[in-house]
């Protein structure tokens, strides 16, 4: 019995997430043949099988496993090779009990879409990992669903034949009926019933991978704006491959064909019309902004920041930087740091409105926005005013990669006090960031952009930075609001009080 253990795929990579298996428990593998997909915080990776033999899964999809840790085991003894070459007469004899085991037991298991989260009242559909009709095994992740905060996995509640009651894009409220099983005892039957036609050897035959990317071809065929469906997938089963995602192009081929059909029509440009339904997170993000610009006293306040102090600082100490804590230096700790000092001199910035009272946070949990294929995210950096700028900076990739990544937990997006949002990374140069409910202030950075200033007199080139406040007026008065930022601009401006605390 060989052990398959999680390899080490990485330096800083501790643990990985079973994907996805190419291989259900008890099928017979062949030696170097892809059985699973393993993926890290950084990358995926596929999982070979080292000997021939029937294949027994330890960790099923969706679970994360440390380096090192085991997660299938192959038997040799089950001669992978054997059963390719028995004859052809004893194939019925070993179908036939296994066609004969499950029993149906009139019984029904009805899942419901679960309590995902306090504020979460709807989900959607996303994916069904499964077909209708398919046998499912109990805690077999069949569909994944999406709320306006996140992407769960749906595992099956019981062994049998599965109904699909929503399908995908369907959107259902907190308790709706998302499927149904038929109960069943033993094993699945399809297989067994179509074991004689060796499946896995025809080529043309799909099943639920064909046309499902694995998830770092999925990122990258949303960076790219391609759909899944304009892809051919190389992989097992079908599936899209992190090769065939960076291969793809944007479908070029209907304006090669326009162009030797109708060389005069091509020149006038395409008028290609489509129709996409909003995503949950998309609609929730809508109403809120709505709720937001209604709701709220939002007023903006703006000034102006002299980086060269900071990007000297950078520049000096960047190298040794990454060299002691493994983590580049970015601008990013030196604006949470600052925000944190000013945070605890002006309390009514980093509070907010409850009923009738004033709720003050004597800690700075500061939310980050992250622009993600699906839409804003906003994690959460907890205690930030006690964190190191090494440890802000750690905390700043971990939750941005999980958010690009489509990983982070409610928990981690819930319960913060103020809002840093960069519009600088695409070249915003200035904006009035909307609230974050319900914080009553975000602050938005900008481009950096070289600019004669008059300084001591003279007209010098400086690294500016134009930053913005906007701020709930109801709570945060005109003298905090402006005092705030002008502190902001001081720490930022002279960085040695940020590590003197003056």
């Amino acid at each position: 019995m060989a052990q398959v253990k999680v390899p080490t795929v990485g330096e800083s990579i501790t643990e990985v997430t079973i994907a996805n298996w190419l291989k259900k428990d008890g099928d017979v593998v062949k030696m170097d043949e892809v059985i699973a997909e393993l993926e890290s915080d950084k990358a995926t990776f596929e999982l070979t099988a080292p000997q021939a033999g029937r294949l027994k899964i330890v960790k099923q999809s969706g679970a994360t496993a440390a380096i090192g840790e085991l997660i299938c085991e192959i038997d040799e003894s089950a001669g992978g090779e054997r059963k390719e070459s028995s004859p052809v007469k004893e194939e019925p004899k070993t179908a036939t009990p296994k066609a004969e085991a499950p029993k149906a037991t009139g019984g029904v298991k009805e899942m419901k879409v679960p309590a995902v989260g306090e504020s979460i009242t709807e989900v959607t559909i996303s994916t069904w990992l499964k077909k209708d009709g398919d046998f499912v095994r109990l805690d077999e992740i069949i569909a994944e669903v999406e709320s306006d905060k996140a992407t769960f996995e749906l595992p099956a509640e019981a062994n049998g034949i599965l109904r699909i009651v929503a399908t995908e894009k369907t959107t259902l409220p907190i308790g709706g009926l998302i499927c149904k099983i038929e109960i069943t005892e033993g094993g699945a039957s399809a297989p067994s019933v179509k074991s004689p036609e060796s499946p896995a050897s025809v080529p043309g035959d799909k099943s639920y991978a064909t046309g499902h990317p694995s998830p770092a071809a999925g990122k990258i065929l949303d960076e790219k704006g391609i759909s899944a469906s304009q892809v051919s997938g190389t992989g097992v089963g079908g599936r899209i491959t992190k090769e065939d995602a960076t291969k793809a192009q944007v479908s070029s081929g209907k304006s090669e064909a326009s162009k030797s059909a109708a060389p005069v029509m091509a020149s006038s440009g395409s008028r290609n019309k489509r129709n996409e339904k909003m995503t949950s997170l998309r609609k929730t993000i809508a109403k809120r902004l709505v709720s937001v610009k209604n709701e709220t006293a939002m007023l903006t306040t703006f000034n102006e920041v002299d980086m060269k102090p900071v990007m000297d600082l950078r520049s000096r100490y960047k190298d040794k930087f990454k060299e002691k804590y493994g983590v580049g230096l970015g601008f990013m700790s030196f604006f949470t740091k600052a925000v944190c000092v000013a945070l605890k001199e002006f309390p009514a910035v980093n509070a907010q409105i409850n009923g009738d009272e004033i709720l003050y946070h004597d800690y700075c949990d500061v939310s980050i926005a992250v622009s993600t294929p699906r839409g804003l995210v906003v994690p959460v950096i907890r205690n930030a005013e006690s964190l190191s700028f090494d440890q802000i900076e750690a905390e700043v990739v971990r939750l941005a990669t999980k958010g690009r990544d489509g990983k982070l937990s409610i928990d981690e997006m819930q319960g913060g006090t103020f809002s840093i949002t960069n519009g600088g990374v695409f070249g915003s140069m200035l904006s009035t960031p909307i609230l974050n409910p319900p914080q009553s202030a975000i602050l938005g950075m900008h481009n950096i952009v070289e600019r004669a200033v008059v300084q001591k007199g003279e007209i010098v080139v400086r690294p500016i930075m134009y930053l913005a406040l906007s701020y709930d007026h109801r709570i945060v008065d005109g003298r905090e609001s402006v005092s705030f930022l002008v502190r902001v601009k001081e720490l930022l401006e002279d960085p040695g009080r940020l590590i003197l605390g003056v």
